[in-house]
């Protein structure tokens, strides 16, 4: 059984991975006769196919697999569709136990199965018509996983075999160069090489611990996106990381969220709850007053910590992890102010990921569930202003059909990445819900007391997360105002190491980043170092940069190398800093 990996019509792709997964299921239970079979989705770059086999393979066992995939594509077997009753289905797959218990999981009436090459699999299908539709260069067996039955750790530990596949041969490759492109660029490899942050299982996993490096990253990004802020109309709060269990009670964090929350700690005989979000803890600052239509809108920024749980499995880097900062913000507004403070929202989100260097953005815009809270006119009024938004902002979007929370709907952006990868980052969220519970009030120019709209806003997503995907982006070499080591003053012999310490001075005397490697290491070699740790700009010094004030300027990009005062040199550096410039 497979089913596609999104909801509507699959795609011709999806298709195509669909049906190369029943081939694939049929391979398998050829070479490996009596193997159990479970289920075989198709997934955004390929499918996969969970089966229990009598003697685990191996990964060197996947060419012999691909062989046959590519023998049964060749003889150009059929895909047929026949419906058959749910006992009829029982007698089919007998010897089969996954497929039986899928099967009484279904409801009562016909039941479709697809056969090919006479193997049968439970499906609902679409599938190709033929075979030959697969093409033989365009797919690719990637590994072996454990996988429990449906996710449940409690249920038997099947085999997974993943695979790649495309409708083309040209398709299948560019996949392949950029899985190797971002192999070289995995977070964790260059978080490690550039000496950015670790992670430390034996002091708990999923926890992030900034080296000095990463923590100058993160400061001058902190830095520049509290100015922006404060520029945007917003101020910064700050609040704890513990709550009462009350708190989280009113939230309906204890209801909904209590599996991603940590454990109670007992603080004289209450249970206190770390912070899964902040949003609570905001909402407390404002019913510490009775607020006016006149105040609003309020537009409160924080980067709070917060903690959540994640299995150990599904950690990864800095991109899953179980403590991480938000650049989180709430905005509470009238009725009336709601569609402008959207598309201000939206604009602030659009400046930010442009000075960062992502160009390519989309939006999705995600309507209400099944089940839901609030009015319907507030779900019309508050998804009209997101559409609103994201047409006069001319962004690319695409309608996300119940894709809301429960609470509300919103925006996603996806970010496309170097290397063509698409990244869902910044978040736009109406909430009906903590209003209503908390009883979130402001007093109207009528005098009546009513329920204001409230928005959450998560920008860069959180800190750690953004610095993982910023890192894969940019290959570690960020831009210069973001670099931890701005510049590397190399002497080309050590008689001129006094000439490289006045340089030094002088540059951090004017607020750039910079050191001087005085090591007894020969110039070239200096110079690779600081290549490997991607420094922006290398200042190759000697006698004639000493007689004349100047530095030989090598660049991280692999640029011609050229000779500036060193006052020029000064100047060019602080203007690119100044304009948060992607260019050195």
């Amino acid at each position: 059984m497979a089913s596609s990996s999104h909801s509507g019509a699959p795609t011709p792709v999806e298709t195509i991975r669909h049906s190369a997964a029943h081939v694939m299921a049929e391979a398998v239970t050829k070479l490996y006769p009596g193997t159990r079979v479970g289920i075989g989705p198709a997934i955004d770059d390929g499918f996969y196919y969970d089966f229990q086999f009598d003697k685990p393979i191996q990964p060197e066992d996947l060419p012999a697999i691909e062989k046959e995939m590519r023998r049964i594509i060749q003889g150009g077997a059929e895909f047929r569709r026949r419906e058959v009753s749910k006992a009829e289905a029982r007698l089919s797959f007998a010897s089969e136990p996954f497929k039986l218990e899928l099967i009484e999981g279904l409801e009562d009436g016909t039941i479709s199965l697809y056969e090919q090459d006479g193997f049968t699999d439970l499906c609902r299908g679409p599938h190709v018509a033929n075979s030959r539709e697969i093409r033989t260069d365009a797919f690719k067996l990637r590994s072996i996983a454990g996988a429990y039955w449906r996710g449940d750790e409690k249920r038997p530990m099947l085999t997974r075999i993943y695979a790649y596949c495309f409708s083309t041969k040209a398709e299948l490759e560019g996949h392949l160069k950029m899985l190797e492109e971002a192999e070289k660029r995995d977070n964790r490899k260059l978080g490690n090489e550039l000496k950015l942050f670790s992670t430390h299982e034996e002091a708990g996993p999923g926890l992030i611990y900034w080296h000095p490096k990463g923590g100058r990253f993160r400061v001058e990004l902190e830095n520049w996106w509290r100015q922006e802020h404060y520029a945007n109309g917003y101020e910064i709060l700050y609040t704890p990381h513990i709550g009462k269990s009350w708190l989280w009670e009113t939230s309906g964090h204890l209801g909904f969220y209590k599996g991603n929350m940590y454990s109670p700690m007992k603080i004289d005989e209450d249970n206190y709850y770390a912070k899964p979000m902040n949003c609570p803890f905001h909402i407390m600052i404002y019913q510490n007053e009775t607020h006016s239509y006149r105040d609003l809108p309020l537009r409160w920024a924080e980067l709070g910590t917060v903690y959540r749980y994640e299995k150990s499995g599904v950690l990864h880097g800095l991109m899953r992890v179980r403590g991480f900062t938000q650049d989180d913000a709430h905005i509470i507004c009238t009725p009336e102010q709601v569609e402008d403070e959207i598309l201000e929202v939206l604009r602030f989100s659009l400046h930010i990921w442009k000075t960062l260097g992502f160009k390519d953005i989309k939006a999705y815009l995600a309507t209400k569930p099944a089940e839901s809270v609030g009015e319907k006119e507030r779900w019309d009024t508050a998804l009209e202003s997101l559409r609103k938004a994201v047409d006069k902002e001319g962004i690319p979007y695409e309608m996300d059909e119940g894709g809301g929370a429960f609470y509300g709907p919103k925006i996603d952006l996806k970010i496309k990445d170097a290397i063509g990868r698409e990244w869902q980052m910044t978040t736009i969220q109406f909430d009906f819900n903590l209003p209503e519970r908390f009883g979130m009030e402001y007093v109207d120019k009528d005098g009546l007391h009513k329920r204001p709209y409230m928005v959450h806003r998560a920008l860069l997503g959180s800190i750690e997360r953004f610095f993982g995907v910023f890192i894969e982006h940019t290959a570690g070499a960020f831009p210069v105002w973001l670099m931890p080591d701005q510049v590397m003053v190399i002497p080309v012999a050590s008689a001129f190491d006094d000439y490289a310490k006045k340089v030094v001075a002088e540059l951090r005397k004017a607020g750039i980043r910079v050191s001087a490697d005085l090591s007894d290491a020969r110039m070239n070699a200096k110079i690779r170092t600081a290549q490997g740790q991607k420094i922006p700009y290398m200042l190759v010094v000697g006698q004639k940069e000493a007689d004349e004030a100047a530095v030989a300027v090598r660049f991280r990009d692999g640029r011609d190398q050229v000779t500036l005062a060193l006052d020029e040199f000064k100047a060019r550096v602080l203007a690119r800093i100044a304009e948060k410039s992607l260019d050195l």
